[in-house]
């Protein structure tokens, strides 16, 4: 399942907030890879809490960027999408027809 990333906030902590193109919203601890290779460089806040949306995943200033299948895996989610009835109904339809 492939997953854009729509949106990303840093949070205190190392971590991210991160919504996907589905409107799932996720978090995602960075904590646990500060100390491997061009993540040791995101221990400066101010490099870490530049993160930006890029090409459907997120990239910070040092070119480090991380794939979005990557980051939905090790991330837990905080909010499911809402589904209207109407597309829940297009769903159905699908898998029936």
């Amino acid at each position: 399942m492939y997953l854009a990333v729509s949106r990303v906030k840093p949070l205190d902590g190392f971590k991210l907030s991160i919504t996907f193109a589905n409107g799932e919203e996720r978090l995602f601890d960075c904590s646990p890879y500060l100390n491997m290779g061009k993540f040791k460089e995101l221990r400066n806040i101010s490099l870490f809490n530049a993160v930006t949306v890029r090409f459907d995943s997120i990239e910070w200033a040092n070119h480090l960027d991380l794939d979005p299948e990557f980051l939905y895996e090790k991330s837990i989610c905080v909010k499911k999408p809402h589904i209207t009835s109407r597309s829940a109904g297009r769903a159905i339809r699908r898998r029936a027809g």
